[in-house]
């Protein structure tokens, strides 16, 4: 049987802990991309695809993260710093389709949007739930939590924009809550990047 110290046991003990709630929060992300994506698609609406990519990002940011847990301090810095480019990527996915919508007369199906994004503000809830203890352990967990984080606020802004697209009948407050959504994430991927800029160089230092 194997056997360890107190020091370690503990560290062994939180990396278990914390790759069984990635493990959770990716297949409710993945699952969640994949029904929101197909809710945008029909539906139309560009607050809704930026919903889905949110929830790609973060599976992907997920499966990474669960990578990173038992290495070092230096591999987890890069891995924050690549989890801060792709909500950057995501981000500049939803403008361009913000920059399409434009130039389409296209209105969006209100109740498609608002039923799922209360449906995806229930399972990011979840995610958050699950995430909230190790939000300051370290910052691979740190990153993860700043992403599940901007699910809730991408839920609520979709549901708002629904609301939005139901009172006025045109496409606005569908491309104007995308907009929003696209400074929003901007501004977590500059929070994730300095911050894994800032571990990189502290390690290197």
């Amino acid at each position: 049987m194997g056997q360890c110290c107190g020091g370690s046991c503990a560290v062994d003990a939180l990396h278990q802990r914390q790759r069984g709630t990635l493990l959770m929060v990716l297949a409710i992300n993945a699952l969640m991309f994949l029904v929101i994506l197909v809710a945008a698609l029909y539906g139309k609406s560009t607050a809704l695809l930026a919903d889905s990519l949110d929830n790609l990002g973060d599976a992907v940011t997920y499966a990474l993260s669960l990578y990173a847990v038992s290495r070092g301090n230096t591999t987890k810095a890069k891995v924050a710093f690549f989890k801060g480019m792709l909500i950057f990527g995501a981000a500049c996915a939803v403008l361009a389709q913000v920059l399409y919508k434009l130039f389409v007369p296209t209105v969006p199906i209100f109740e498609v949007m608002g039923a799922f994004s209360v449906i995806g503000l229930l399972a990011n809830a979840v995610c958050l739930y699950l995430l909230w203890r190790h939000r300051h352990e370290d910052i691979n967990m740190s990153s993860v939590w700043e992403c599940s984080r901007n699910d809730i606020v991408s839920n609520v802004s979709v549901f708002i924009a629904a609301g939005g697209v139901w009172l006025t009948g045109s496409k606005w407050p569908d491309i104007l809550v995308a907009s929003g959504l696209v400074w929003f994430l901007l501004r977590s991927a500059l929070r994730v990047i300095v911050g894994a800029w800032a571990a990189l160089r502290s390690e290197s230092a």
